[in-house]
């Protein structure tokens, strides 16, 4: 993160759960279990409950998430401002990590350079 952005607006990468959440309904809107099972695909383990419908509700009071009923299911989506906090999280990973996934590409075989 640079010192003109504000943290607030970024969403909170400490655990990446938020980041996640954000990333996966960049391609879709979800409701809770969907995000639950899309995640344990990628992680290996399914957030709980007790994990996941809270950082839902933090997401939803910063506006980066909105949530609507479809049948019983409450239906997560992106906002606007949703989709600029991910845009700014998704290039401070690139600056953060970017170097390290291109090398970890390239471990054992000789870099191109």
């Amino acid at each position: 993160m640079t010192k003109n952005e504000d943290p607030a607006e970024m969403c909170d990468m400490r655990g990446m759960l938020s980041f996640m959440i954000l990333w996966l309904l960049s391609t879709r809107p979800m409701y809770g279990q969907e995000l639950a099972n899309e995640i344990g695909k990628r992680r290996g383990d399914r957030p709980n409950p007790g994990t996941i419908y809270p950082a839902l509700k933090e997401l939803s009071s910063r506006g980066m998430i909105k949530r609507h009923l479809e049948g019983r299911n409450t239906v997560y989506e992106l906002t606007a401002a949703g989709k600029t906090s991910l845009s700014r999280a998704l290039d401070y990973f690139q600056r953060a990590f970017g170097e390290i996934f291109r090398s970890a590409k390239y471990a054992g075989r000789k870099h191109p350079n």
